[in-house]
């Protein structure tokens, strides 16, 4: 692909048809640097020039960012590291499109945000540094008062707080290697959200941590399901969020799933897209039943809307 090229929608795999349904959006990388010679002698194949673009929502904290490589030779591997780490791209159904899930955090500041990229083939490599351009963004917040045992855990509760809060963070860091999701994600339930990622609420005066994930309209015992398919590497009963699935993706995306009324799955489960992980509820610190749902790429807090907004379906399977 030349550099300003159009996308060609046909070439793209199971990620393809939907990454290019907007006009316009993907962003062609600068330049592509090659290592190795363009032809080579007695005809062998070219080495992989690399083109990357992106879509995404928006470009700002808490946006999923899908990020495209293209090469003029099929690629034996493709790597990328960015400012928050190393970028995990995986092969489309095109041997020559590669892409990549990179999550922008919740506090990721305004500015520069460079993804270099290499592609390896068996004669050369290319690399290539793509830019993006990271928008400020302000979440909103709210002033609420509630009763005293909601706005604060008792002295008695702090332990069991903090090796919970150890455990999930344990949980989220380890990346698995492996793509365990190929079809796009779905919302766990069909409800609005009725709180959103980022929103900060001041309770008794008190500030809170920006929201995570996001609540979504769930009555009592309504059907959750899982979002992708993906390893569940937690059900259990969390002080906060009671009881909880999180679910592996593979290659850093996660799932967290709380306040559940009930959990249909046991840690070590294979859950595939749409499958019954639970029922709605108000376990854990809540005052209704509702959902909340987190996702995280990598370690970053991402807002779950975007993730549906560049990778996912809106609707729900049922059955």
């Amino acid at each position: 692909m030349s550099r300003g090229a159009p996308v060609n929608r046909a070439k793209y795999g199971i990620m393809g048809h939907m990454a290019h349904r907007r006009q316009g959006r993907a962003k062609p990388s600068v330049v592509a640097v090659w290592l190795g010679s363009a032809v080579l002698a007695g005809g062998r194949a070219p080495a992989p020039q690399v083109t990357v673009q992106h879509e995404a929502r928006a470009v700002a904290p808490g946006e999923v960012v899908l990020v495209r490589a293209e090469t003029a030779a099929a690629a034996t591997k493709v790597t990328g590291t960015s400012p928050s780490g190393s970028v995990r791209f995986f092969q489309t159904d095109d041997p020559l499109v590669w892409e990549a899930l990179v999550g922008l955090d919740l506090g990721a500041p305004p500015g520069t945000f460079r993804i270099s990229v290499t592609a390896e083939a068996e004669n050369g490599r290319a690399e290539t540094i793509h830019t993006l351009t990271v928008q400020p963004k302000t979440f909103s917040s709210r002033r609420i008062t509630v009763a005293p045992e909601f706005a604060a855990p008792p002295r008695s509760a702090l332990a069991r707080i903090e090796r919970e809060g150890k455990r999930v963070a344990a949980i989220l860091s380890d990346v698995s290697p492996a793509r365990l999701w190929s079809s796009p994600f779905i919302a766990p339930v069909p409800g609005a959200v009725t709180s959103a990622f980022g929103h900060r609420s001041i309770v008794n005066g008190q500030p809170r941590s920006p929201h995570g994930g996001v609540d979504m309209r769930a009555a009592e015992g309504a059907p959750v399901r899982a979002p992708n398919r993906g390893r569940v590497v937690l059900s259990d009963e969390l002080y906060y969020s009671g009881r909880t699935v999180i679910i592996d993706h593979g290659l850093g995306a996660f799932s967290y799933m709380g306040h559940l009324s009930k959990r249909h799955v046991a840690e070590g489960d294979i859950v595939e897209r749409g499958d019954l992980i639970g029922l709605a509820g108000s376990t854990g610190r809540v005052t209704g039943p509702h959902l909340h749902w987190t996702v995280r790429l990598a370690g970053a807090r991402v807002d779950p809307m975007s993730l549906l907004a560049v990778i996912g379906e809106r609707r729900v399977p049922q059955g």
